[in-house]
Order: structure tokens, then C-alpha cells, then sequence
């Protein structure tokens, strides 16, 4: 049976200010000028300080961003219910109450601005696309050819079949295929440059780069044999099998190695001539009268204003004793693109407040570190420990730290490095886990690569140092660091 009945419950709903602060919180300095040029195109209403229409600065002192320490949390950002006239007050746009300067974002002075160019580059697929095309012997093969070469990966391996391929070329343009045609592109795709270009397994993409060499020579002749007939021993490193296999002397085995391991196993990236990307650094730290102190990296960002003539004709609606429909139509336009504006530099503010909150966190947290620049003196902090300090949320410290990086005397740092677990020595003091992942690596650095040393050995090693950790963690850390087991690591 129906019943109707009403029911009071309590909803925690993000408002759209809160959703667009999330959202510019998580970007990093790059990125967020290329949200705030956006904003600036989809609303008129936001201006940049040098637009002659940007309302001036009534004060007549152009403000800075405080980039010294703050523990002002910022304040959620709630706006007015403005579907109704009575709801409608201009006032709240041209009152002196609201400062229609908006929020500097710069804080780097007078200093020319500059913008760091990108070299003209393109991709190695284009690269291949350009050598295939002296070789191909009519349109079709230079379809088929630019087909193949499309779809290979950016390390050089084509992972699609070939089948698959064929379908592709009969859905998209209409050219029917056979095996026998399509593996003959793909033969003289492999013979492309760079050696190995287009191969379907590491196993083939190493055999190709070989068979470019010397083939008189005897060493890469046993080369080839061991990649094509004995790879899987040879991936395993059962060396004693392979001297037995082949009759041939340690010595002699160690050239073939040696011949095997200058091999490119992954292609692509030797001719991937993409634009370097230079890391922006979203904090720089300074020191000031003998203290770092924490300051935004905000060269390129412009000072974000209210519209001139947005404010007036809001104020010529005000005057009207009777407005015209199409006033209030208009006036109603405008109010939704000056909130914008408004909320869009209220969040930008509230970014940087918590951007600088954060830093300042982290900085007092690992100052010692930060002084020295020894890794040794990271304390083991995690983002709950952040959060703690700075009275904000983890998910906020979190998306702080997300793609975030920090200029230092000793480097450029991303943020999550500073990130890490604690460990309890003997002696009961609590130390960072890349302390520990510092010690394996010095130990795994300075083995005997003819008998490395397996997970247990390095668990007694970092005993005898006060660290008591179990192998799994031992592993762990291990496998975090790309080191691969004892049996991968050895030599001959």
C-alpha cells in the first residue's frame, strides 16, 4: 500500500563555488593560466588590469599577494539566491564594499615578463610516415604503410594484428588487403630508421637491431642465436646453460652480453622529438634575513579585474526610477557574469591562501631538510600530518600536492616527495622510508654482481643498522625503487 508523507533530512551538497575552487586547486601554475585565459574569453565581465575598460584601483595602490606565511583558512564562498527582483540588489556590484581591482596575482614587481618558447618538433610517427614514403612502390602499399605505421606505439612496437589492421584499412577507406601484402609494408617498415622500428615483441625488436650489424662478425652471429633460439634462457640469466648450449667460454659469453645489452629495446624514443617540457615550479623558496620563506611562482599571471562598463551600467540601472523590461533583462546578464567574475577571483584568492598554507606546512615540517638538502634529514610525514597543521581537509592537502612542485637551493622537488611513511628503529626513533630505500640502494649498488644479494641478505644488512624489517617490505621497497630480484641482477 502507497502512502504520502513528508520527511526532513539533512543534505551536504559542494555549491558551484566550492566545485570551482576544487578545481583550480588541483591544477599547477601552468595550467592554471591556461583555465584563467579561459575564464577570461567565456566571461567579458573579467578583465585583466591592463584592458583599458578594467575598472581602476580606488585605493590607488596596486596590492600584492601576501606570500608570507598565513593561517587563514579560506572561507566558503556563498552567494545569494538572486531569481527574484527583491533578491536583486545592485548595490552588491558598485558599493565600495567590493574592491573591483580584483586579486593580484603577481608578486615578482615590475620584472619582465617572459615566456619560455617550445622548439618545433614533431612526432616519430610523422618521422617514419616521411622514410616510408621514398619507399613505397605505389599508393596503395603507401596507404597500407601509413596504416601500420599509425597504429605502432610510442616505444616503437606494433601490438596491433595485422588482421586487425586489414579490417581497419576495408571500414575506414575502403582498401581490401591481403596477409601476404600487409606483411610485406611491414617488413619494409622494419627496415626503417631507427633499427627495430616496428617490431611485434622484444625478442623480434632486438633480432632486428642485430641484423644490422656485422654479420661476419662471430660474436654478434652468437648474439642473434641466443636471442632467436635461447631468449628465454637468456632473460632468466641461466648463463651456465647457455656456455653449455653454445660450447663457447665465459669470456666469450660476456662480449655477447655486452654486444645484446647496447641494444635500444625500445626504439620509438630514439627518434620521439617531441617538445621538452620544462617543469614549472609552483613555490620558490627563498632565503630572507638568514629564513626560507615561501613565495608563489605567479610570473606570467595577470591581475584579474572587474568590467568598467559592466559596474556603469548596473549603476544607470540603479538610477532608473522605472526600468524597461529589457533593462531588467540586461541587468540580469550582467549581474550573472559580474558573480562569475566575482566568484572566479574569490576562488583564485582562496587557491592561493591555501596553496601558501600548505607550503608554509610543509616547510616547517621538513625545515631541516629544506636547510641541508641531505635526504637522510626527511621526517616521515604524511598528508594526515599536513592536514593536522594546517586545520584543512586531506583531500585538500591532497590535491595540493597533486602535480605541485617546489624550487629549492638543492633542486626542484615535486610535493609528494616530501610525502612518505615512518619506520621504528631499534633505538625507537621513527625515520623516513627513503632513508631505508637510500641504504638498500648504496647496498644493491655496491654487490658482487656475479652473486647479488637476495631480499634476505639485504634484511640482515638493514638489521645490522638498527632497521627491523621484515623481507615482504624489504621487497616492497624494492620493487617501488624498479631494482628487479637477485637473479635478474646478476652478471658474469
Amino acid at each position: 500500500m502507497l502512502k504520502q508523507g513528508l520527511q526532513q533530512s539533512q543534505l551536504q551538497k559542494l555549491s558551484p563555488q566550492q566545485i570551482q575552487f576544487i578545481k583550480l586547486l588541483q591544477l599547477n601554475s601552468v595550467d592554471i593560466l591556461q583555465r584563467i585565459d579561459q575564464e577570461l574569453i567565456e566571461n567579458p565581465a573579467l578583465l585583466k588590469s591592463a584592458d583599458s575598460d578594467a575598472a581602476p584601483d580606488e585605493s590607488g595602490v596596486q596590492k600584492e599577494t601576501d606570500t608570507s606565511s598565513t593561517e587563514e583558512e579560506a572561507k566558503d564562498l556563498s552567494v545569494d539566491d538572486y531569481l527574484t527582483d527583491e533578491a536583486f540588489d545592485v548595490k552588491d556590484y558598485v558599493n565600495d564594499e567590493y574592491d573591483p581591482e580584483g586579486f593580484h596575482l603577481s608578486d615578482e614587481g615590475d620584472e619582465e615578463k617572459k615566456e619560455r618558447p617550445l622548439a618545433e618538433s614533431h612526432s616519430f610517427h610523422e618521422e617514419l610516415m616521411e622514410q616510408f614514403s621514398v619507399i613505397a612502390e605505389s599508393e596503395k602499399e603507401l596507404l597500407v604503410g601509413n596504416q601500420i605505421i599509425g597504429t605502432i606505439d610510442d616505444d616503437g612496437y606494433l601490438r596491433r594484428p595485422l588482421e586487425a589492421i586489414s579490417n581497419d584499412l576495408a571500414f575506414s577507406i575502403n582498401v581490401d588487403t591481403s596477409m601476404e601484402e600487409m606483411k610485406k609494408v611491414l617488413h619494409k617498415i622494419q627496415t626503417l630508421d631507427p633499427a627495430g622500428i616496428g617490431a611485434t615483441s622484444l625478442q623480434e625488436c632486438l633480432s632486428l637491431q642485430l641484423k644490422r650489424k656485422d654479420q661476419h662478425n662471430i660474436t654478434v652471429k652468437y648474439a642473434i642465436t641466443i636471442i632467436e633460439d635461447y631468449f628465454d634462457d637468456f632473460t632468466k640469466k641461466h648463463y651456465d646453460k647457455l656456455i653449455k648450449q653454445l660450447k663457447i667460454a665465459e669470456s666469450e659469453l660476456k662480449e655477447i652480453i655486452y654486444v645484446i645489452t647496447k641494444l635500444n629495446p625500445k626504439p620509438g624514443e630514439a627518434i620521439d622529438n617531441t617538445a621538452t617540457q620544462y617543469i614549472t615550479p609552483d613555490f620558490i623558496l627563498i632565503e630572507e634575513i638568514g629564513k626560507l620563506v615561501v613565495h608563489l611562482n605567479s610570473r606570467n599571471a595577470p591581475d584579474l579585474r572587474i568590467s568598467r562598463s559592466y559596474l556603469e551600467t548596473l549603476k544607470g540601472y540603479d538610477e532608473a526610477k522605472t526600468p524597461t523590461r529589457e533593462q531588467k533583462e540586461t541587468a540580469q546578464f550582467i549581474k550573472q557574469k559580474l558573480d562569475g567574475a566575482r566568484w572566479f577571483i574569490d576562488s583564485i584568492k582562496q587557491r592561493h591562501n591555501t596553496l601558501l598554507v600548505t607550503m608554509n606546512a610543509i616547510l616547517k615540517y621538513q625545515y631541516r631538510f629544506f636547510i641541508e638538502g641531505d635526504e637522510s634529514f626527511l621526517r616521515p610525514m604524511i598528508l594526515k600530518d599536513i592536514a593536522e597543521i594546517t586545520s584543512l581537509d586531506i583531500s585538500t592537502i591532497s590535491r595540493v600536492a597533486n602535480s605541485k612542485y617546489v624550487q629549492t637551493e638543492w633542486g626542484t622537488f615535486a610535493l609528494k616527495y616530501f610525502f612518505s611513511e615512518g619506520i621504528q628503529t631499534d633505538d625507537g626513533e621513527e625515520v623516513s622510508s627513503r632513508e631505508v630505500k637510500k641504504i638498500l640502494k648504496e647496498a644493491i649498488e655496491s654487490e658482487e654482481k656475479v652473486k647479488p644479494l637476495p631480499d634476505e641478505k639485504l634484511m640482515d644488512i638493514l638489521k645490522i643498522k638498527g632497521y627491523n624489517i621484515a623481507r615482504r617490505t624489504v621487497a616492497k621497497y624494492r620493487e617501488q625503487m624498479n631494482i628487479p630480484v637477485a637473479r635478474l641482477r646478476k652478471e658474469i
